[in-house]
């Protein structure tokens, strides 16, 4: 899910997985522009009055970053075996119900925030780590992707424009490790390369600070996916037109009890609490808005945390997730196959700053791939099937991959 280069993360002690692919150096400002559904084939233009710069080169080194990783996919996997570069581990993929608030605050009725809305949804937990088999009471950053179904109007991806799905992606960790695109670049080429002192630079090109933060994201360890409190980590927009505001999302459990880690836990422990608690009762969550209130807090730096007690978090909706039974082979194929982007969305949740901008790049890309290389289409736009539907559902069409060397188009 922020993804992270779950290649190098595999490297720290702990792994910090992949909230998204991506950060912040000396930028380069840019000309105001208006809240416009973005070409999908040009790399992301920025929004000067929310704060965005960008970088010099920086749709550059978002295709080296995304090749690089793709790399990566083709040496680690065969084809029909691929799986995502970061948040591999599924603790589960389960059926929930977004029901937006009755009443809001007028600025952040925006989007899918419509009071009194209710979404069917797709909600996928997960590990951060790049290895699918590492046990889950080792530290690592735990992944929630949530997917609206039926989300009426425009996408901002071309490709996917008439998609009636809206997502949001967050992890355990409040901030990411890496603001500088270029710092970013070496840290990926660095992880994946597999030499000694390619593996020695890595606190290098982390930076003291970020080594901490990725240290940080990576040592939580957790009793229960539905315990956990989630961030979004990089900022979005909220609105569009002049009223437009940037903000961040969280989600937390409804209730504030733990359960406590198991005293001998089984490799799949996360998989087995999320069944049995959905296997004795519905679970509820809060998805919250954290709007930004002061220029202080950029939208260009994911490494600083904004304090909820200069910005508070709104509770905007509830999440129900009913008892049900999630784990079978056919809804846990249907999770594999699912494709989760922050760039899935209503202009009115355009994602903001340099991570994202990267992130559109590089989701892309990567779900092409591993959907190529596995033969199937990318599930994005579904509905809310029972798994007997799923498994005797049409496959989607196979999707060709661009060219290895492709180029993106600067604005």
């Amino acid at each position: 899910m922020l993804t992270i280069a779950s290649l190098l993360c595999a490297r720290l002690s702990g792994g910090i997985a992949g909230i998204m692919t991506i950060g912040h150096c000396a930028a380069v400002a840019i000309p105001e522009t208006s809240a416009q559904t973005p070409d999908a084939s040009a790399y992301p233009t920025a929004d000067a009055t929310l704060g965005e710069v960008l970088f010099p080169n920086e749709s550059s080194m978002a295709e080296q970053i995304s090749l690089a990783i793709e790399d990566t996919i083709r040496r680690d996997y065969a084809p029909g075996s691929a799986r995502r570069d970061a948040h591999p581990k599924a603790h589960g993929c389960v059926k929930a119900e977004f029901a937006v608030a009755a009443s809001l605050p007028k600025s952040l009725v925006h989007g899918v925030f419509i009071p009194g809305t209710t979404y069917s949804a797709w909600i996928r937990f997960s590990n951060g780590n790049k290895d699918a088999t590492r046990a889950d009471i080792k530290g690592d950053a735990r992944g929630m992707a949530i997917k609206l179904l039926d989300v009426p109007g425009k996408k901002l991806l071309d490709a996917v424009d008439q998609a009636t799905t809206q997502d949001f992606i967050l992890i355990s960790h409040p901030v990411f490790f890496a603001n500088d695109p270029n710092r970013y670049l070496s840290l990926i080429r660095d992880g994946s390369s597999g030499g000694v002192f390619a593996t020695l630079r890595i606190p290098f090109d982390l930076g003291f600070r970020g080594l901490m933060i990725a240290r940080k994201t990576a040592s939580k360890t957790i009793s229960n996916p539905l315990q956990t409190r989630y961030w979004s980590t990089v900022p979005y927009q909220l609105g569009v037109g002049d009223d437009r505001q940037a903000v961040k999302y969280s989600v937390r459990s409804c209730a504030a009890t733990l359960d406590p880690i198991p005293k001998k836990p089984g490799n799949d422990y996360l998989r087995g609490a999320l069944r049995a608690s959905l296997e004795t009762g519905d679970a509820c969550m809060e998805f919250l808005v954290q709007p930004r209130t002061s220029p202080r807090m950029g939208v260009e730096d994911v490494m600083t945390e904004w304090d909820e007690s200069d910005a508070p978090s709104y509770p905007v909706a509830s999440i129900r997730i009913p008892r049900q039974t999630f784990d079978t082979p056919e809804q846990n194929a249907f999770c594999e196959a699912l494709s989760f982007n922050p760039w899935h969305a209503l202009p009115a949740h355009k994602p903001l700053g340099v991570m994202n901008r990267l992130r559109k790049v590089i989701y892309e890309r990567i779900s092409q791939v591993r959907h190529a290389m596995n033969a199937v289409g990318m599930r994005s736009a579904i509905p809310l099937e029972s798994a007997t539907a799923l498994s005797t559902a049409s496959p989607p069409q196979a999707i060709a991959v661009p060219p290895r060397h492709g180029r993106i188009r600067s604005p």
